[in-house]
């Protein structure tokens, strides 16, 4: 029997063992697209104690307490931090065969060097040790992500933000490179127009203009998406429950604009085609740019109205969405495609049941200009564990290139998240392990491995441009 957590965790046989240490292990990380906040980055902030860095803001956790029947005080409530962290603790040993298990106890070892197993009985002295690291140099915020050799993490940013901490990090000339990704969900959300036309009373205000037509709104998120270039931005993202492409007229788009700036109702069919307008725009914006967009696709938000109430978004009431995905999907890129306008694209998936149709979808527009110039990206959110990343690659494999695949992201908020890409390189490592083992590859490690070695680090190296 293999010990937990050992150093060939997740590898199940000797070539998996060598493709990982001797190929995957020590390749710095790219970040592409995660939740980390710049002005923590920017002032290494030093946190108190683990609660602060490892429980504030994770709902993957949050939603695991409340389904052991924790009291909401523990977790979003005005319990102290070490009440909170005991609560996590106790809850950790019902976690067994949730992802939880792992990352919690991988991320103790890489950080902290704990080998201990979580509990209610190993909390205060898991708790007093780490928290006591974390107020030493070494464990400020940059020094948690030196440990992890990370070289570049993109965070994610709304049109109207300044990006001062962007700029700060910037004039450092530090060797980490913290960038924008340009995220405008806010400013096609016209689901809710009272909100919405809150969003453009605020762009009036950053873009010194008034808006008194949608040219002028265009015209004013354009000056963002500039500023966002002049400031090292380079990749764009979207979360949606679907892509949108409803055909439609400039004249209707504008009135359907002015019917929103006199907060009139709009209808089903027009809220569509506004959303439509506006991610053609942004897409022929980023392509102008030679940026990368994203696409996050699925997530059926906000399920529980009376806890949206209380807590507000992103606190852990979301799911899987069941979205018809493959006809405006293919819509959308072939618009942009037919008009030489497509930008380098990666499409996440969050319904496993869309692998094969996402994975089918990209080589549509595979144009042979860059390579993977359309990726079907990594498994995300409930999908970022060994079975969903398997089927992924699997998926991917079967249907396209998987030695073109850009890799890992943590799509996380928090700092002690990174050892997911360790997670992943060794689950890649294993798939090709296997398949060599059983005569399905080549003996040829030094190929092998330069395959892993590219979906680990060097894929995203060339197809982003920072």
């Amino acid at each position: 029997m293999k010990s937990f957590l050992d150093e060939n965790f997740l590898l199940q046989s000797k070539t998996a063992e060598k493709l990982y240490h001797d190929f995957a292990k020590s390749l710095p990380i790219i970040d592409y697209h995660n939740h980390l906040i710049p002005e923590q980055i920017a002032n290494n902030t030093q946190f108190e104690n683990i609660t602060q860095v490892w429980l504030a803001g994770d709902h993957y956790k949050w939603r695991a307490m409340r389904a052991n029947g924790v009291d909401e005080k523990y977790i979003t409530g005005d319990a102290s931090d070490f009440e909170k962290f005991e609560k996590w603790a106790e809850t950790v040993p019902f976690t067994l065969r949730n992802p939880l298990y792992h990352w919690t106890h991988l991320e103790l070892q890489r950080y902290f060097g704990i080998t201990d197993i979580l509990s209610g009985k190993t909390a205060r002295k898991i708790y007093d040790e780490c928290s006591a690291k974390l107020q030493t140099p070494e464990y400020s915020v940059r020094g948690l992500l030196a440990k992890m050799n990370v070289e570049a993490v993109c965070t994610t940013d709304d049109p109207l933000d300044t990006l001062n901490f962007h700029q700060q990090l910037a004039k450092e000339g530090v060797a980490l490179k913290m960038l924008p990704a340009f995220r405008p969900d806010k400013a096609m959300n016209s689901d809710d127009v009272a909100g919405l036309n809150e969003y453009i009373d605020k762009l009036e205000g950053v873009a010194g203009q008034t808006i008194s037509n949608f040219q002028d709104y265009i015209t004013a998120l354009k000056s963002r998406h500039d500023y966002f270039a002049a400031n090292g931005c380079s990749v764009s993202d979207h979360g949606l429950e679907q892509i949108y492409a409803e055909d439609y007229t400039d004249q209707e788009i504008t009135s359907i604009f002015d019917k929103i700036r006199t907060k009139q109702d709009i209808s089903y069919e027009e809220n569509l085609k506004f959303k439509s307008a506006m991610l053609i725009c942004f897409a022929e914006w980023d392509h102008e740019k030679g940026w990368v967009q994203q696409y996050h696709l699925g997530a059926l938000r906000n399920n529980n109205a009376r806890m949206l109430r209380q807590l507000g978004p992103d606190t852990g009431w979301d799911s899987i969405g069941d979205f018809s995905q493959a006809r405006m999907l293919s819509k959308f890129l072939n618009r942009l495609d037919n008009q030489d306008k497509l930008a380098k694209t990666i499409i996440y998936n969050l319904n496993p049941a869309d692998n094969e149709l996402i994975a089918t979808m990209i080589g549509n527009f595979n144009d042979g200009s860059v390579a993977g110039k359309v990726q079907f990206g990594s498994a995300w959110w409930f999908l970022d564990q060994k079975d969903g990343m398997i089927k992924q690659l699997n998926a991917l494999s079967n249907m396209g290139l998987l030695s073109r695949l850009v890799g890992m992201l943590t799509d996380s908020r928090s700092f002690l998240s990174f050892p997911r890409h360790e997670y992943f390189r060794r689950i890649v490592c294993n798939l090709f392990g296997e398949d060599m083992e059983n005569g399905e590859l080549p003996d040829d490690l030094e190929w092998v491995g330069k395959i892993v070695q590219d979906i680990s680090y060097f894929n995203a190296k060339n197809y982003f441009t920072f």
